[in-house]
């Protein structure tokens, strides 16, 4: 896709978490790995890094894709320059249009345990419960779909339907393509517990949707991948079970226990 066929404030964007807590994470993982995604204050860097070159390439911006060549450490070092307050925690949403202009937009966010930004385990069970509903429209996948940027009308539309009328609200909304397979989050990726397929040794697995069902290539799904908490699997919608308990993840909350609700049931919108 060219640059020439998208409205002309349309802009690529990443966000992420600063926090400070991730120095001492870094250390304890860097005889780990050199390359480490955890190796800086902001969580996930290099995957976001990635994340921002391949939609620079799909759409065709040269100009963003040689400032997003820069390596972690400069990168890094660019970052910096936008917080306000290296001791305290920053939700950051970096911002890049065609011409390789890029903006940090930071915000306060709250303080968290960060052993949530790691992976799930029974050492951090959380306490906290997000109520997680289904989409009841279907959306067709998109390079807007596969890609985070500023053309996010759609999930607005989804969390609308589902009653959720805040980004501090402890909910999320399920995405559904037309063939019936849940794509995402509108803010996060979802992961569920299943039984191995056929064939297959060993216990209940969890699995994350393909990135063919049309959802986000999000930077915590990448590392959920990579360290292999999941696997992925296509999930039919009417698979969910009302009550079924869930993980959730995005690069500013880390990963946050789910349940689903479905509509009529349990629900505390209607």
């Amino acid at each position: 896709m060219t640059s020439d066929v998208l409205p002309p404030d349309f802009k690529i964007i990443s966000s992420l978490r600063y926090d400070p807590a991730l120095a001492v994470i870094g250390k304890q993982r860097a005889a780990k790995s050199s390359s480490d995604p955890l190796s800086t204050p902001y969580y996930l860097l290099p995957y976001h890094q990635e994340r921002l070159r391949n939609a620079a390439t799909c759409f065709s911006w040269g100009k963003a894709l040689a400032f997003l060549k820069q390596d972690t450490n400069q990168f890094v070092k660019f970052l910096d320059a936008f917080i306000p307050d290296d001791t305290k925690p920053w939700r950051l949403r970096i911002v890049m249009d065609s011409m390789g202009t890029c903006e940090v937009e930071v915000n306060p966010t709250t303080s968290m345990d960060p052993l949530n930004l790691l992976l799930p385990s029974d050492t951090n069970p959380q306490a906290t419960i997000w109520h997680v509903y289904i989409d009841s429209e279907c959306i067709n996948p998109s390079v807007f779909t596969t890609h985070k940027t500023t053309a996010r009308h759609f999930y607005t539309a989804a969390r609308f339907r589902s009653g959720i009328s805040s980004l501090l609200e402890q909910a999320e909304v399920l995405l559904v393509n037309p063939a019936g397979e849940i794509m995402e989050g509108s803010i996060t990726t979802p992961y569920f517990r299943r039984r191995n397929a056929a064939g297959e040794e060993g216990g209940p697995v969890w699995i994350t949707p393909p990135l063919s069902s049309g959802g986000n290539a999000g930077t915590t799904r990448q590392y959920a991948l990579a360290e292999g908490f999941c696997t992925e699997r296509i999930i039919a919608a009417t698979d969910l079970v009302d009550g079924e308990e869930c993980w959730l993840s995005n690069s500013v909350r880390g990963f946050i226990r789910g349940k689903i609700v479905l509509m009529g049931s349990n629900d505390p919108h209607t």
